[in-house]
């Protein structure tokens, strides 16, 4: 076997396993293997594809990634999603590709270096992941068995923990190099940070607690010096992820535990924004509402989890709220800070879904004023409680819906972006565009599922650089702005 071995990633799904890929990508830099890139025109002796098992069309898009990559000689391993949650039954299924759980990561490289040796790998039994990391810590053993992926430790060197700065943690930069387990697979100033994993919520559409576990806070100490690290990579702004934010700490004995993380990340030297995503209405505390839109650098962002708007509907989902206590959180969220960025995803065709339940969600979305608006027509999830319930709807009725609400949310998004006009926004840079013209993101725009806003007016303008600018056209979601410059003090 050459001593040059040499693995390409290929990550789908959603911003938690492009951390989880991050953090496969620094064990095998850490092992000796050399990542290299196919676009580039280099051929790995392996690829390894973090895979997507949420919904059907997600599975679908990870058997295609996998299928595309076993060209030739090159050997293909699946990981992520998919691969827990199915384990020896995908590998039986695919036999083009070899299969690792989430607790073969810790030893990612020795499981590749098997691989490239033609050795054949045993595929995990899935099994109910809850079992093994327990809601409650009482019930966790001191030293966990199982791989929680994404939760890198960051731990600063023997001589920092020694000097007298370690004694204040706001005054900790430095990580040590050595105890980095993640390597960034992008160059942006924005970049994702995983503050929990699992989840302890039971709806009854959604399969990810059994193959993702548990809820699993990391520490704030160690999330803080992940972001050190972060904006030593030049990183500008921190999109914090989870499976439930608004869980965050409960299981470390503290509910307002990110009420107070959110200001310490945003303290961090280097570090422009912070924002969070994927917050439960229903735990969506005012003390949060106030933090998120009242702390500088701290983004007034909200990625609430609708699901639907109907009470009955949502209840049948094992949810809670409707339409009415639903506005009334929006109207909490707009007296804090009346240009907060909301956006939302919602479910279509859950069985049961009547025209009326239908009608409740159109007439929400109405109201809601949301920027940013995701449908998803209903697919049925083996393992499931959903999955035996009777009232399944036809395709053609779910599909019909979904065009409904596209083409709603579409109409609607474009007039919640023309609210914005002639309003002051904060961008971040992440693309020059040429003649001085710049992409960036305002602070109601997240990364990659929203839309985006073009500056112009400043040349000098560099990646990363933060520029206010005003708002003088709205295209759908996207903006175009104007950057705002100094004037000069009047003697």
């Amino acid at each position: 076997m050459s001593s040059r071995r040499t693995v390409s990633l290929v990550t789908l799904g959603c911003a938690r396993n492009e951390v989880d890929s991050e953090e496969l990508a620094g064990r095998l830099a850490a092992g000796g293997w050399e990542l290299v890139d196919p676009e580039n025109g280099e051929k790995a002796d392996v690829v390894l594809v973090n895979t997507c098992g949420f919904i059907e069309p997600a599975k679908q898009e990870s058997i295609d990634a996998l299928l595309s990559a076993a060209d030739g000689d090159t050997k293909v391993v699946a990981a992520g999603c998919m691969a827990e949650r199915y384990g020896s039954e995908l590998a039986e299924a695919m036999p083009e590709a070899q299969v690792v759980g989430f607790d073969d990561y810790a030893e990612i490289g020795d499981r590749l270096d098997d691989v490239l040796r033609g050795a054949a790998l045993t595929p995990h039994t899935p099994r109910d992941r809850r079992i093994l990391l327990p809601i409650s810590p009482v019930e966790r053993p001191e030293r966990q068995t199982a791989h929680v992926p994404g939760h890198a430790e960051f731990q600063p060197s023997p001589a920092q923990e020694a000097s007298p700065a370690a004694l204040h943690p706001q005054r900790r930069r430095l990580v040590s190099q050595d105890s980095v387990s993640r390597r960034r697979l992008a160059d942006g100033p924005v970049a994702n940070l995983k503050i929990a994993s699992g989840c302890d919520r039971r709806c009854t559409f959604c399969a990810i607690p059994a193959f993702r576990g548990a809820y699993i806070s990391r520490r704030p100490d160690d999330l803080l010096r992940e972001a050190e690290w972060l904006a030593g990579q030049g990183v500008r702004e921190l999109f914090l992820v989870s499976e439930n934010s608004t869980s965050y700490g409960k299981d470390l004995g503290d509910l307002r535990a990110l009420e107070a993380l959110l200001p310490r990340l945003a303290a961090v030297d280097g570090i422009e924004r912070v924002r969070v995503s994927y917050l439960q209405p229903a735990e969506t505390r005012p003390g949060l509402i106030e933090v998120a839109a009242g702390t500088p650098g701290v983004a007034p962002y909200f990625d609430l989890s609708f699901q639907h708007a109907s009470g009955p509907l949502l209840r049948r989902m094992r949810r809670f709220g409707d339409r009415e206590r639903f506005l009334e959180l929006l109207a909490a969220i707009r007296r804090a800070a009346p240009q907060a960025g909301v956006r939302s995803n919602f479910i279509v065709g859950f069985p049961g879904e009547t025209e009326e339940d239908f009608g409740e969600l159109v007439s929400f979305l109405e109201s809601a004023r949301l920027d940013a608006i995701g449908i998803f027509g209903y697919s049925e999830e083996e393992g499931t409680e959903a999955a035996g319930f009777d009232g399944t709807l036809p395709d053609e009725i779910i599909a019909e819906r979904v065009d409904r609400l596209n083409r709603l949310a579409e109409e609607l998004m474009a007039q919640r972006s023309e609210e914005r006009v002639g309003s002051t926004v904060e961008v971040l840079v992440e693309a020059d565009l040429g003649d001085g013209t710049f992409e960036g993101r305002a602070e109601h725009q997240a990364p990659e599922v929203d839309g985006s806003t073009v500056v112009r007016g400043c040349p000098d303008l560099s990646v990363g650089d933060m520029v206010r600018a005003t708002v003088t056209e709205a295209l759908g979601a996207d903006l175009v702005a104007e950057a705002v410059t100094e004037q000069p003090d009047q003697q």
